[in-house]
C-alpha cells in the first residue's frame, strides 16, 4: 500500500516535473501558499496556546484578590498580555475620571452614568484593538483556502486545452494521446485542494478559539466594572 502511494506520488511529481510551462507556474504558486498557509497556522496555534495559559493564570489571580486595588497591584508587575492591557486601561482611565478614586479607603465620589458609559466604551475600544491583533493571519488563511482551489481549477482547465490542442496537432483522438494531458492538468486541481482544506479547517479552528479569547476580554471588562460598583467607586 504504501509502494503504491509512493508510486502515485512520484508519478504526479513527474508529471508536473515534465508538464507544460503553466502547471508549473500554478503548481509553484500553489506551493508557496501551502508554505504560506502552514506557517501562519503553526505561529497562531502557538500563539493561542500561550494566550490560553495566561488567560487561566491572569483570571486566577485576580479572582484571588479581595480588592480591585490589591488586583491592579498585581497586574501592573505581570508581562503584557491581552488581558493586562484590558485591565490596566480600565483602571487607569477610571484613574484619569476620578484621580485617587481607586485607592482603597478613598472617599472620592464615583463616577456619573454618563463617564460609566465612557469607561464602557473605552473597554470595548480596547477589546476590539486585542480582537484585532490576535486575528492577524487569519484573513491569509481564508484567502488561500478561498483562492486555493480556483488556482488549481484554473490549472485543470489551462491543461485541458492544452491537451486539446496536442490531440488536434497529432491528428488523433486516441487514449494514449488524451490520457496524459488530462492526468496532468488533474493534478493542479489535486494540488489545489491540498493547499485548501487545511487551511480551511485551521481558519474555522482559530476562528472559534479567537471568538472564545474576546468572550474572555468581555468578561473581564464586565467583571471590571462589577468589581467597581461593588466596592462603591461607580
Amino acid at each position: 500500500m504504501l509502494q503504491h502511494s509512493g508510486n502515485e506520488f512520484a508519478s504526479a511529481w513527474r508529471m508536473v516535473a515534465e508538464g507544460t510551462a503553466s502547471t508549473k507556474i500554478i503548481m509553484a504558486v500553489l506551493a508557496i501558499m501551502s508554505i504560506g498557509s502552514w506557517s501562519i497556522i503553526v505561529w497562531k496555534l502557538v500563539q493561542f496556546r500561550r494566550m490560553h495559559r495566561e488567560a487561566d493564570v491572569f483570571l486566577d489571580r485576580v479572582q484571588a484578590a479581595e480588592r480591585l486595588d490589591e488586583a491592579y497591584a498585581w497586574v501592573r508587575g505581570l508581562h503584557d498580555s491581552p488581558f493586562t492591557r484590558l485591565f490596566k486601561r480600565g483602571m487607569g482611565f477610571f484613574g484619569e475620571l476620578r484621580p485617587g478614586a481607586a485607592r482603597a479607603g478613598s472617599d472620592v465620589r464615583g463616577l456619573s452614568p454618563a463617564q460609566l458609559e465612557v469607561l464602557r466604551i473605552v473597554l470595548e475600544k480596547e477589546e476590539g484593538e486585542e480582537r484585532d491583533d490576535l486575528a492577524r493571519g487569519l484573513s491569509w488563511l481564508a484567502i488561500i483556502a478561498t483562492a486555493g482551489p480556483l488556482l488549481g481549477l484554473l490549472g485543470t482547465v489551462l491543461g485541458v486545452m492544452n491537451s486539446f490542442l496536442g490531440v488536434a496537432a497529432a491528428g488523433s483522438s486516441s487514449i494514449t494521446v488524451v490520457a496524459p494531458g488530462i492526468a496532468e492538468a488533474l493534478v493542479a486541481t489535486a494540488g489545489g485542494l491540498v493547499v485548501a482544506i487545511p487551511a480551511a479547517m485551521a481558519y474555522n479552528y482559530l476562528l472559534g478559539k479567537l471568538n472564545r479569547f474576546t468572550g474572555e476580554l468581555e468578561g473581564i471588562s464586565s467583571e471590571l466594572i462589577g468589581a467597581l460598583a461593588r466596592e462603591g467607586r461607580i
